[in-house]
């Protein structure tokens, strides 16, 4: 984009409230579980005693493990209960001997995406193993991580590999690259008479079809 916001104004991480059920509880996407969403509050002892019951559940029962929506709120009680006691090792031991730390951080990692992303994870566009790579970079670079999986198909393990490449150093934009995706390609299903007048632009003003979309979304209020 070449609006006046740069990567460095946009949220790549959780706005609303640690266990606020904001995308298991949305209607639009959960249906009618949306009105069985729980929420998890890391201050109240008896919610967070819930939380510690769900996150050994999720840890040790394999059902639900292709539901989308109970991985999300397994992430949500693991993220809570981190909160609530304070560090991922305490809220590990308070979940039991068969959760781990790593299974902690990793599902509160999930939880702090920002809804942008969540939101795909819960429609099942994402896997919610995919999901966990995704949230083990940071920044703005969680986006072109999750966007390249929407748009290229990309697998559990093409994410899991880019992801160590940005951790490691690497711009997102290089490990993409690496694994044959090209930055920011996005293909576009327009009415035909919105084509043929961006052809025509294009044609015209000796710019690419790139150059004019980008140009006319950032005159567009929204961003």
């Amino acid at each position: 984009m070449t609006g006046e916001g740069g990567p460095e104004d946009i949220p790549a991480d959780r706005e609303s409230p640690v266990g606020e059920p904001v995308i298991r509880g949305d209607e639009e996407i959960a249906g009618q579980r949306a009105e069985e969403a729980v929420q998890f509050d890391p201050d109240d002892p008896e919610s967070l005693a819930r939380a510690a019951e769900v996150v050994h559940s999720f840890a040790t029962d394999t059902v639900g493990a292709e539901d989308n929506i109970y991985m999300l709120r397994g992430a949500a009680a693991c993220a809570a209960l981190v909160r609530g006691e304070g560090s991922y090792k305490a809220a590990a031991e308070r979940a039991g001997d068969d959760v781990t730390v790593a299974f902690i951080r990793k599902w509160a990692r999930v939880h702090d995406l920002p809804r942008a992303v969540r939101r795909h994870v819960a429609m099942g566009e994402i896997a919610p193993t995919a999901a966990k790579h995704i949230a083990r970079v940071s920044g703005p670079a969680r986006y072109d991580l999750a966007w390249a999986t929407l748009d290229h198909e990309l697998t559990v393990r093409d994410v899991r590999s880019i992801a160590s490449e940005i951790n490691d150093g690497a711009t997102p934009a290089a490990a993409l690259s690496t694994h044959g995706v090209q930055p920011g390609a996005l293909a576009l299903q327009l009415p035909m008479e919105t084509y043929r007048e961006l052809r025509r632009e294009a044609a015209n003003s000796g710019r690419s079809t790139g150059e004019i979309v980008d140009d006319a979304l950032a005159e567009w209020e929204a961003f």
